[in-house]
């Protein structure tokens, strides 16, 4: 897309601080990061989230995620890592550009990526259950 910043940051319209390119895509560290060497996979197609992507095309946003991941745990020395995809605003997707984050993280960081656990009943979860499925 014409109008895309993540279209144009993925195919070098803009510059970046890449860490990792390939045919499909550009891996950029985050210029609001959360963590030190909090990245972005960035597919250079336009896919506006997870249902327009192709599944090809998402496992291999997958491949290069796991390839990154393991270099930041390995030279950044992280104690951890979060893979975090947002789909729609109320998700907090912020850019409509299809993206995986790669957080590191580290005992000390601050950081709170998690939710509060509900405590849905038996019934309750037989009832979503069968919604999602048909049942």
């Amino acid at each position: 897309m014409e109008d895309c910043i993540f279209c144009k940051l993925a195919n070098g319209v803009f510059p970046t601080n890449a860490i990792y390119e390939d045919d499909d895509f550009k891996v950029i560290l985050d210029n609001g990061p959360a963590t030190k060497g909090h990245a972005l996979v960035l597919p250079k197609k336009h896919y506006a989230n997870l249902f327009e992507i192709p599944e090809d095309t998402l496992a291999g946003a997958a491949v290069v995620a796991k390839k990154v991941a393991q270099t930041m745990k390995d030279k950044l020395h992280c104690d951890g890592l979060n893979l975090v995809q947002n789909n729609g605003e109320t998700a907090g997707q912020t850019v409509m550009h299809f993206h995986l984050h790669i957080i590191p993280r580290y005992a000390e960081d601050g950081q709170h990526i998690l939710w509060k656990p509900t405590s849905p009943s038996a019934e309750e979860l037989e009832e979503i259950r069968d919604t999602i499925t048909g049942a």
